[in-house]
Formats: C-alpha cells, structure tokens, sequence
C-alpha cells in the first residue's frame, strides 16, 4: 500500500513492467490474486506497488465504500496464506485507512527520533477513529522501535519516553541503524538473506517471534497485520 514501492523493489521485482499492482485492485476493480507475485524467497507471495499507487489517493474519493477497498479485496484471497502483512506509506491518507480498516492487528514502526513522537500521537488518534467507524476490532499487536542508535542520548531519550508511555505494548526488540539494512534493498533481497549474520537480521528474527506470540499462534494462521505509519530509512554512516 506504499507508492514508493520500497516493498517491491526491496525482494528483488522491478517496478518498471508491472501489469497489474496495488492500484489495479484499489482503483480498476482488478482481482487482487492478478496480482500476486512470487519472489526468491521461498513461501513469501507479494502484490506489488509502484506510483501510480499515489494517483489512487485522488481517484478513490468519489468511489463507494473507498475506505474499505482493500478488506473486500483481500477476502477472496486471505484463506490461502498464514499471515498478510500491509506495508503502508509515512502518512495517514485514504490508502492507510484502507489497511487498518483491513487488518485485524496494527504494528507500529517508530523511529527513534523527535518528530515521529509528534507522528505517534496523530496516528493513534487515526486508529481511535477507525475502531469506531470501519473496524471495532482493530487492536495494537505493538509498537517497534527502530534506527535505535545507542551512540546518541537522542535515541535513549525517545526509546524511555515510548516505553514509559505504552508500556507493554513495546515490543522488547529494537532494530538498530545498521549498515546491513540499507545495503540489502540495493540488493533486492531482504535482510535474512542478504546478511544473516548481522544485528538488523537477528533484530527481525527476533521481531518476528515476539509478534507470533502476541498475535497467539506459532503460525499466525489467517492473521492481517497492518505496519502503521511505515518510514523511508537511511542508514548511512551507521556501524556494523
């Protein structure tokens, strides 16, 4: 659900000759299993996005039901995999609101830094509003912190005042800056792949089993998780 694409061109698929994607689906009424995708990496499907996903913004407004585009969609595919994972765009437009009102659990990436407190507080206002208009049964699977930078008082500062605030809804692993994460999307693969071994890789195993575990099954069976507020990350001048 992200016009940038990051998704897409992070598992290695090229934006330029894409038939039918997210805005097909969204707009043009195009079943969403058109546009599945396989990748190299095995038991892991994408429906890609390019920017034409920007127009859609715009040319959902005067459609029907436009909030809910996405959740009618899915249903006809959302039987056929263990988990759907929405990545959504660093804003709160029509096209996240489609992906709350389709999922069933909302994790929230938050970056280490001052603005995106100020980000946060809008975005839960946002999910409070779609609890009581398009999805009463949304819930916060949790909030993670990412770019942690140990190095800076910043990074601490931010990180405590999350913690103290949402308590147990933080995620006990955080995604550090890492030079790891930035290289692999250069390489179309993601980072379990491009570089096991490192920190950022270990972060994710690590995210992912914390999110299996409060999503309350070892195979998330049938689960919709929405990434809220999702961020362009750079990584450069960061340590291994």
């Amino acid at each position: 659900m992200d016009p940038q694409g990051n998704t897409t061109s992070g598992v290695g698929i090229s934006k330029v000759a894409l038939d039918v994607t997210t805005y097909h689906t969204l707009v043009g009424g195009e079943p969403i299993e058109r546009a599945v995708r396989a990748t190299g990496t095995d038991r892991l499907w994408i429906v890609p996005s390019d920017l034409r996903l920007a127009g859609a913004e715009v040319e959902l407004v005067p459609q029907t039901a436009r909030e809910t585009k996405l959740r009618a969609a899915l249903r006809a595919i959302e039987d056929r995999y263990d988990l759907i994972l929405i990545d959504c765009p660093p804003s709160l437009g029509l096209l996240t609101i489609n992906a709350l009102a389709a999922a069933q659990a909302c994790v929230i990436p938050m970056q280490c830094e001052f603005y995106a407190l100020e980000g946060l507080t809008q975005l839960m206002d946002t999910i409070t509003l779609i609890r009581r208009h398009l999805n009463p049964t949304l819930r916060i699977a949790g909030v993670v912190l990412t770019m942690v930078d140990p190095r800076t008082k910043l990074s601490d500062q931010v990180a405590a005042e999350v913690r103290g605030h949402f308590t147990d809804l933080v995620f006990a692993t955080e995604v550090p800056r890492s030079v790891r994460l930035a290289e692999a999307p250069s390489y179309g693969q993601p980072v379990l792949t491009y570089a096991p071994s490192s920190r950022g890789a270990e972060a994710y195993l690590s995210l992912a089993r914390e999110l299996l575990e409060r999503l309350g099954t070892p195979d998330a069976a049938h689960e919709t998780v929405g990434f809220a507020g999702g961020q362009t990350t750079d990584d450069r001048g960061d340590v291994e």
